[in-house]
């Protein structure tokens, strides 16, 4: 910490801090200036294991080597380091917080509520921490998501004319990450005011920024997209002619509220790939468009052979299943007994075919004589 930030170390009262609106970490969430701060709260509680800092306080107390960050900001002390353990001296001193929400609070004694009223706090600029919290949350042990990371490393290339380059320097990036992050970054940014995909309008609450963030080191992305190398430091990476597919893109990702569309990805391994795939390949994509199915999709893009070796083996399987539950599972339907004839037709022009394609014709022609 620099010495200018240590000189400010003073006591304050845990009533007269609030939480930081423009916390990176808190901007997944779709935080805004106008958001309550018992909303903030909220969600550092539910998504940021506060809990375990209750439990750590009520124990051994506030650590003071581990004091706050705060600015001066519109006549308010802003917490820009520690909202975390600002949420869980709230929840302490105020016990009412925990009874509203019904959240497990310990039992703790009053002469630990009573040192935790005031706690060591070092006053500085955003300018003057950035280096500190860059490296601490960016390229440290105490790491953001990586929505937070791209939004603070923007933030800080935006507000203090920072190079991306100088950026990664002072934080100690040597992998090239904060370029990758702020591009992905760029990329959903100009979709939102291309309004090809508008961010507020994600389907789920949370959004999951790795999976465009890894995606586009995608061959597939990249090349749906139109993206190119020297595209990593732009603002408006994706060219005009490419916006609908950003559109379809950002979708696929992270669904669309206003239709009721959940997005097509689940989870990303596998399902980045399998993307990844599908965007190489005009049939699989339509497929997509169609039915919003990634594994359905992702068919298309795999090879006959392996797709047809798959789904005899599975049959092969789930008919091994029906035979150990017929005797105890069979009701004597005439359904079931005609579904199972069905199969055993379809089993055999399955087989027929086989037989053709791998015997040639002279020799089943001898094979009949």
């Amino acid at each position: 910490m620099p010495s200018s930030q240590r000189q400010h170390l003073k006591m304050v009262e845990v009533s007269d801090l609030h939480f930081d609106h423009e916390n990176p970490r808190l901007a997944e969430f779709g935080i805004s200036h106008e958001t309550p701060e018992e909303e903030i709260l909220k969600i550092l509680w539910e998504a940021m294991d506060v809990r375990e800092l209750v439990q750590s306080m009520a124990a051994s107390g506030f650590f003071p080597h581990e004091a706050l960050i705060v600015t001066s900001e519109d006549n308010k002390n802003i917490v820009i380091e520690g909202n975390r353990r600002l949420a869980a001296l709230k929840v302490i001193l105020d016990a009412d917080i925990g009874d509203d929400n019904g959240w497990d609070i310990p039992e703790i004694r009053e002469d630990i509520k009573d040192s935790l009223r005031s706690v060591p706090v070092m006053f500085a600029s955003r300018n003057e921490s950035w280096r500190f919290l860059g490296f601490k949350h960016v390229n440290g042990a105490a790491k953001w998501t990586s929505f937070a990371k791209a939004k603070y490393i923007a933030h800080v290339h935006r507000e203090y004319d920072q190079s991306l380059s100088d950026i990664a320097r002072q934080i100690g990036d040597g992998f090239g990450t904060v370029k990758k992050l702020f591009h992905g970054l760029m990329v959903l940014e100009q979709a939102d005011k291309s309004e090809v995909f508008k961010i507020d309008n994600r389907y789920n609450t949370r959004l999951a920024f790795s999976h465009l963030y890894t995606g586009l080191g995608y061959e597939g992305f990249r090349d749906y997209l139109g993206l190119s190398d020297e595209s990593a430091e732009l603002v408006d990476p994706v060219p005009k002619e490419n916006l609908a597919h950003l559109g379809e893109v950002c979708t696929w990702l992270y669904g669309d509220k206003s239709a009721n569309q959940a997005p097509a990805i689940r989870s990303q391994n596998p399902n980045l790939r399998q993307l990844n795939g599908i965007l190489k390949n005009r049939e699989a994509i339509q497929a997509l468009k169609d039915s919003n199915d990634i594994e359905s999709a992702f068919e298309f893009t795999r090879p006959s052979e392996a797709i047809f070796e798959e789904s005899l083996l599975r049959a092969k399987r789930e008919l091994h299943k029906a035979k150990s539950h017929l005797a105890n599972g069979y009701d004597k339907s005439e359904g079931l007994l005609r579904t199972a004839g069905s199969i055993a037709e379809l089993a055999d022009s399955i087989y027929e075919e086989m037989d053709r394609l791998r015997t040639p014709k002279r020799k089943r022609e001898r094979l009949k004589e």
